[in-house]
């Protein structure tokens, strides 16, 4: 019994920690200490005055949304790239997979069992891969059974590909079939499917560049419209201010939107913002989702477009 549980506590030893947890509570706690920045700036100064200069980055609303946009980069930007790095390292692992199952093939076709033909590849090297194998072989080494260990290794990868590897091998081993020939078709089958992969992600690289290119031209045509079009209409609603005051008509023409332009400009100013983060947000996800079908893999993009928009705005 001492022994068995000796053997389990290696075998946990030799899980890989996964660390997902962990990042996604630091990305919530930045979520709620800038959001709780964020709100504190809503509120008036000691003099219980409220800024409403034309530029949007010295009132209260904008820097509740500066703020805010910190806030969503704080949690996007550590899970995004931890995620992204997460499965940059999974696909280096399955890269190689093809040719570490060619070789178990090949010597288990000189009479060695599925074990052995494990613990004999591990002396190989294949990039990533070679830590993976050499913990399958240390724990086979222990006495945990070659189709446990590679259960287990499909586990600490945990991905389409290599669950439905290991579960042919699997099935294969326990029917008592010739594993060399399937390890073979398998290897072959995950090398085409590598293929496949990439030339449907050379084919979406060109959409994720157009997504980035509409979106910096959404902010070019956000700081156009701010340096020529909103200053316009400030110099006209100054111009028929001067007019109304010098034939002394002020009375009869002064509409609400000539008295507030100053407001009228700072609105308009905030809704580009918020449209930007809007369209940062579900560009840098739609990119993700083109990249690799999952969602996880966008919040970099959207991380990136994030502090994009926000400098851009901090230099309006």
């Amino acid at each position: 019994m001492a022994r068995k549980e000796l053997e389990e506590a290696r075998v946990r030893l030799y899980q890989k920690k996964d660390r997902t947890r962990l990042v996604i509570v630091i990305g919530v706690t930045l979520l709620a200490l800038f959001l709780l920045i964020a709100f504190l700036n809503v509120f008036p100064g000691p003099d219980g005055a409220i800024n409403t200069a034309l530029r949007p980055g010295d009132g209260p609303a904008k820097r509740f949304l500066s703020w805010f946009v910190l806030a969503i980069a704080g949690f996007t930007g550590p899970y995004g790239f931890y995620t992204a790095r997460k499965q940059k390292n999974i696909k280096q692992i399955e890269r190689r997979l093809p040719e570490f199952l060619r070789d178990v093939a090949e010597a288990g076709r000189f009479g060695m069992t599925l074990a052995e033909a494990i613990v004999v590849a591990s002396s190989g090297r294949y990039g990533k891969l070679t830590p993976e194998i050499k913990k399958m072989a240390a724990q086979i080494s222990w006495g945990v059974p070659a189709t446990e260990a590679l259960r287990l290794f499909s586990q600490r990868v945990d991905t389409p590909m290599v669950n439905r590897v290991v579960s042919i091998i699997v099935k294969s081993s326990d029917a008592g079939g010739d594993v060399a020939d399937v390890l073979t078709m398998v290897s072959h089958d995950a090398k085409e499917t590598q293929l496949t992969e990439d030339e449907r992600k050379i084919s979406m690289s060109t959409y994720i560049a157009v997504i980035y290119i509409s979106f910096l031209v959404f902010l070019v045509t956000i700081w156009i419209l701010n340096v020529t079009f909103l200053p316009k209409i400030k110099e006209s609603s100054q111009a028929l201010e001067t007019q109304t005051q010098l034939t002394g008509t002020a009375g009869q023409i002064e509409s609400p939107l000539a008295a507030n332009i100053d407001a009228v400009i700072l609105g308009i100013q905030i809704a580009f913002f918020i449209a930007a983060i809007v369209h940062a947000t579900g560009d840098g996800i739609l990119a993700g989702v083109l990249d690799n079908g999952k969602v996880a893999n966008g919040l970099r993009h959207s991380f990136l477009m994030l502090l994009i928009a926000l400098v851009s705005f901090q230099l309006i």
